[in-house]
């Protein structure tokens, strides 16, 4: 559903994004992760024709921006970075206003101004002038009108910022009841927020695409070996030694040790799960097993990890 081959967009000497390929499919939500200035608005604002690339590609619903732009817009629903809205026109006005731009026929026109109204929270407020909102309520005018005909592709750029973490969930969950339905790609740099709503990440940094992954195809790719916390009630000496035995078992790391329980961070080769071992291992021996789950990388860490490395992973 989006396709960019080899963007790279410059602006005099400097080069905001650099030779960024990926692709987001049809119903996918995709989360596009950086720190500011990475890259992540010049993309989403190529891909939503804004301007084109110095060279490169960019292909959404199957038109391309530069070669049939008036067809690709309007595939595309665009919250940009910074809303720019008629702050002298009431939200009813403006979503109006934002129908006919966008050809919603006439006898359509109702239903899909208040059923965006009502995904985005805002029919309490149609009546009054976008001038007297809070910072909150303007971005949930933005996103109604980016959602606003149902377009079969959604690019969002910061759509959260500046929301209170009520509102937060909430447009959380709009974006959430999304998928399937709609292609959504989304910026962030704020990696709760790609954790709560997307199923594959893009990363980003200085111009330069890292990865293009899921989370856990990031983790299996980045972290060397398996790891399962555990915690057992036994005698910490023994419980090591016998969980020592099992084979695949490289490394076993103690957390810590109270009550007559042993916390500890077991390092396991290949790619066998060896959590039924390890359990039936505790259970064998008479010990009773508090706790025992795999261990992952956080978002935060595969973003560090990835920057240190200068990026590696292969898109997905």
């Amino acid at each position: 559903m989006i396709v960019a081959e080899h963007l790279t967009k410059r602006f005099g000497p400097v080069t905001a994004i650099d030779d960024v390929s990926f692709e987001v499919r049809r119903g996918e939500i995709v989360g596009f992760l950086g720190p500011n200035g990475a890259g992540k608005t010049t993309t989403m604002r190529i891909l939503a024709g804004v301007f084109p690339p110095t060279s490169g590609r960019a292909i959404v619903a199957g038109y391309d921006v530069v070669a049939d732009p008036l067809r690709a817009r309007r595939m595309v629903g665009y919250f940009p970075e910074r809303i720019s809205l008629y702050l002298d026109m009431t939200v009813r006005e403006y979503l109006q206003y934002a129908a006919d731009m966008k050809d919603v026929p006439p006898a359509q026109q109702k239903t899909a101004i208040a059923e965006a109204a009502r995904a985005c929270g805002i029919e309490d407020v149609s009546h009054r002038l976008i001038g007297t909102l809070s910072k909150g309520y303007r971005q949930r005018v933005g996103i109604a009108q980016a959602i606003l005909g149902a377009p079969r592709v959604l690019i969002l750029d910061e759509p959260t910022a500046g929301l209170d973490p009520e509102q937060v969930s909430e447009i959380r969950s709009l974006i959430r009841q999304l998928r399937g339905d709609r292609t959504v790609i989304l910026s962030t740099h704020v990696l709760p927020e790609v954790e709560a709503t997307c199923e594959r990440v893009i990363i980003i940094n200085r111009g330069r695409i890292l990865a293009v992954d899921t989370l856990q195809g990031l983790n299996e790719r980045l972290r060397p070996r398996g790891q399962v916390h555990m915690e057992v009630e036994g005698p910490e000496r023994d419980v090591v030694a016998r969980l020592s035995e099992i084979p695949g078992v490289v490394q076993i790391d103690r957390c810590g040790a109270s009550d007559h329980a042993v916390t500890m961070v077991v390092s396991t080769s290949g790619e066998e799960d060896l959590r039924p071992s390890l359990a039936e291992a505790v259970v064998q021996a008479g010990w009773r097993l508090r706790e025992m789950r795999a261990v992952t990388l956080s978002l935060e860490d595969i973003f560090l990890t990835l920057v240190a490395k200068g990026g590696s992973s292969h898109p997905a």
